[in-house]
């Protein structure tokens, strides 16, 4: 399969990632606000449209199961029920590598169908987790979109060498400019909830880091089977799972932390 057009880095896409931006972030920042079930749903909306994506990259053979089981976790979480959200999930998993015509491949499907489930999923369990979950999401969000967008600017700005050959777009100008615009949203978000600016400070870098590390590894996927975007379904950004992959990783793996660490809500301002 031949590369899809670059779209990170080229001057004539920044009019259609704003237009992307000003219709997306909105609508995000809405049902993230709202939570419950127009929540649940719309983060079933999103990976079925994920999963969409890893068949069209993959040349799965399987995309009617694939969607299919990628939606179902999200069906009990319009009723509020996240434990059985998360059992549903892995019983995807199980099932997927039941269906798939092709043995050799079984164990990828299913590692697959977690990486477009998790991604929602975490996101919803933060909104609904018990802290003070809309302003934890919506604060995270901030962090990575300014992430992304420093990193963007930084990089076009300055130039310089790129973090990995097969990605030119992505630079150390542009890591580095977002790691230090990340610092300065985690102190404004310090002055938002009240909490510990320092731990906030090395938040929106921690942030940065996962947010940076989970487009790369996505990068990785698009490139190892051939393509430079997984869609063009987000004009001048190229596919959902191009654009979600830092923000999923956020959403995990503080998620995670918020759990196994309790009192780091509570240092965050976050206590519900």
């Amino acid at each position: 399969m031949a590369p899809a057009k670059q779209h990170d880095g080229q001057p004539g896409d920044l009019g259609l990632r704003l237009i992307s931006a000003a219709i997306l972030i909105p609508f995000g920042l809405y049902v993230v606000w709202q939570g419950g079930s127009l929540l649940a749903a719309s983060c079933g909306v999103f990976a079925a449209l994920m999963a969409y994506e890893w068949v069209r990259m993959t040349a799965s053979p399987s995309m009617k199961w694939f969607v299919t089981l990628a939606i179902l976790p999200f069906v009990p979480l319009m009723f509020s029920a996240p434990w059985l959200a998360i059992w549903t999930a892995a019983l995807s998993m199980f099932v997927v590598t039941l269906v798939h015509p092709m043995k050799t491949r079984r164990s990828a499907e299913a590692l697959g169908l977690i990486y477009v489930m998790a991604m929602p999923l975490a996101l919803y369990l933060m909104r609904e987790g018990p802290w003070d979950g809309a302003v934890a999401a919506l604060i995270f969000m901030g962090i990575v979109w300014g992430s992304d967008s420093a990193a963007y600017f930084s990089g076009r700005g300055f130039g310089g060498p790129p973090l990995h050959p097969d990605s030119p777009s992505k630079t150390w100008s542009g890591a580095i400019g977002a790691l230090l615009f990340s610092v300065l949203c985690g102190l404004l978000a310090a002055r938002i909830t009240g909490g510990d600016w320092l731990v906030w400070a090395l938040m929106g870098f921690l942030v940065s880091i996962l947010a940076q590390f989970g487009d790369l590894f996505e990068s990785s996927l698009t490139r190892r089977y051939g393509i430079k975007d997984s869609s063009g379904l987000v004009p001048g950004h190229g596919g959902l799972l191009d654009r979600v992959d830092g923000l999923g990783a956020v959403c995990v793996l503080v998620g995670m932390g918020f759990l196994i660490a309790p009192q780091l809500v509570r240092v965050l301002g976050l206590s519900g």
